[in-house]
């Protein structure tokens, strides 16, 4: 059964407008999430973060929604922690992740914090094979994360802990792309893991909140840094907003990438 007979419609991701003071975006946190990965379907949780800024240290409270859960309906042999966009949330996406014909993965979608400020940070791995993904600003960060594993660092120096197996980027790009051919040259190590990183990469040619460009943009500079197994999907009329057609897509490139296909 393929994603579009499935009986999806168009995305439950619809983009809203968000005020100033309530800009949700998941990020991946510069110290240990309040939660273990395994156990993550908490109704609410918050921490008081230390959020180093070069010399600067500021404390904030941050309040996570709900984390959504879509269990594996067949034999668990992937981990996909997947990111929403700016103004969504994890239950929008775990009902249209529920519905794909991927029963080997169990799909981890949280919800942000509503908060003015938005950092980058680390989160621990599992015992599985551990995927992020994420869509416009989760995309971003889910890129953003596949760089840091590159590198085995934050742009801030410091380390990153988790060990992924492939990243996805819907309708986003690559945060500090100018400067990653400049990070990883050299680096025997960091060249390794870039290499041997599968990253997915889809773009609307429709898409006029996170424009085409950057999204091709992105492609290329991961490409030219040594990332060797980057796949760009172009989406011709495609907003911004995912199809039943691009899920297709999703669908089959995990399968390959994660080694889920025909089994159960």
């Amino acid at each position: 059964m393929s994603c579009a007979s499935s009986g999806l419609g168009a995305s439950p991701m619809c983009l809203l407008k968000p005020t100033k003071w309530q800009q949700p975006l998941f990020v991946l946190l510069q110290c240990p999430l309040p939660y273990e990965l395994p156990n993550l379907d908490k109704s609410k949780v918050a921490k008081i973060w230390q959020l180093g800024t070069g010399s600067t240290t500021v404390r904030r409270a941050f309040e996570f929604g709900r984390t959504h859960v879509v269990r594996p309906k067949g034999k668990h042999q992937a981990t996909v922690v997947w990111l929403h966009g700016l103004g969504d949330n994890g239950a929008s996406w775990s009902q249209l992740l529920e519905t794909l014909p991927l029963p080997n993965i169990k799909w981890i979608c949280p919800t942000a914090p509503s908060q003015p400020i938005s950092l980058f940070g680390g989160f621990p791995s599992t015992a599985f094979k551990l995927a992020v993904g994420g869509f416009s600003m989760g995309a971003a960060t889910s890129l953003y994360s596949a760089t840091c594993f590159a590198l085995g660092k934050y742009n801030n120096g410091n380390p990153y802990p988790a060990n992924i197996s492939a990243a996805v980027g819907l309708s986003g790009w690559v945060p500090c792309s100018k400067t990653l051919n400049s990070q990883l040259e050299g680096k025997d190590e960091a060249a390794r893991r870039a290499a041997s990183l599968p990253i997915l990469l889809c773009h609307g040619k429709g898409d006029d909140v996170v424009p085409f460009k950057f999204g091709e943009r992105s492609a290329k500079a991961l490409s030219s840094s040594g990332f060797r197994d980057v796949t760009f999907k172009v989406y011709n009329g495609l907003g911004h907003y995912t199809t039943p057609e691009e899920m297709d897509g999703l669908c089959t490139w995990f399968n390959s990438k994660l080694g889920l296909e025909g089994r159960s």
